[in-house]
């Protein structure tokens, strides 16, 4: 009897070392998660040349090997100028992703019957997203409603909160009270977190000071080159962005040149930690 329980004493023993090490690569697996990331104003899916086509924007985001995905201005059954399509299910579909859409203007049908009409913002995900919210950014009275989307984004046992937003285009002050809110709810949390989007300012504006206080601009760590995104014939600006907390560390960063959209896209990469 004392010979089976030394036994098993030094069985249980020699497995240790095995358990030990494979604890260890686990750990060192979940401390360095690659992630690429996109952020894209898409203009309907209405290019430089004024043609609508998702397709080449599609084409676009998959040979960006991107995990997630940002959207602005995009269609949902919104009117004949992208053809009534559910442009963020379509995208979903054709990239096999996962989606949530933040409807910041929505509209009645123009006929009894058919879906409600649409207009805002898309996340896109390879990873499944576990909840999704949008919150409406303050509006001045002849303004355009803004929202920001929130997805938390489930990646290899880690959680992403991953943020989407376009500001306004025409009025600054209203755009640094909106900036002054995504910053509100977004601020105080440790989670990894990105926030995404067309910011319509430059970098050295209070507006984008305000989101740069609380997280990094990942362009000027890892990115060449001035990184312009606006107008994509020929940009002279940067307004697009991708914003990380420190949980994530920026790789690189580059701007495709397309005539797909009025904007350029920025894709990164980050290592998830």
């Amino acid at each position: 009897m004392r010979k089976l329980v030394l036994g098993t004493i030094a069985g249980l023993l020699m497995l240790l070392p095995t358990a030990a090490a494979a604890d260890a690569a686990d750990t060192t697996g979940r401390a360095g998660r690659p992630l690429t990331v996109v952020t894209y104003n898409i203009h309907h899916g209405a290019g430089i040349d004024g043609v609508l086509d998702l397709e080449r924007i599609a084409v676009l985001l998959e040979k960006s090997g991107a995990d997630v995905i940002g959207l602005q201005e995009v269609d949902r059954h919104w009117s004949e100028r992208s053809k009534w399509v559910d442009q963020p299910a379509w995208f979903a579909k054709r990239l096999k992703m996962h989606y949530g859409y933040a409807a910041n203007l929505d509209l009645p049908p123009l006929n009894p019957g058919e879906p409600r009409r649409q207009y805002g913002t898309a996340i896109l995900s390879r990873y499944p997203i576990k909840d999704f919210t949008n919150t409406l950014l303050p509006r001045y009275p002849t303004g355009e409603q803004r929202g920001l989307a929130v997805a938390t984004v489930k990646v290899r046992g880690a959680e992403l909160r991953f943020a989407n937003t376009h500001l306004t285009h025409n009025n600054a002050e209203e755009r640094l009270e909106q900036a002054q809110k995504v910053a509100s709810l977004l601020g105080g949390s440790r989670k990894p977190t990105l926030l995404v989007g067309d910011l319509n300012a430059r970098p050295d504006t209070p507006e984008i000071k305000t989101l740069t206080s609380l997280l990094s601009d990942t362009w000027p760590a890892v990115g060449t080159g001035p990184g312009y995104t606006s107008p994509a014939e020929k940009p002279t600006a940067r307004i697009d962005y991708l914003l990380h907390s420190s949980r994530l560390r920026p790789v690189k960063a580059s701007v495709p040149v397309s005539p797909a959209s009025d904007h350029l896209p920025v894709v990164a990469s980050y290592i998830l930690r």
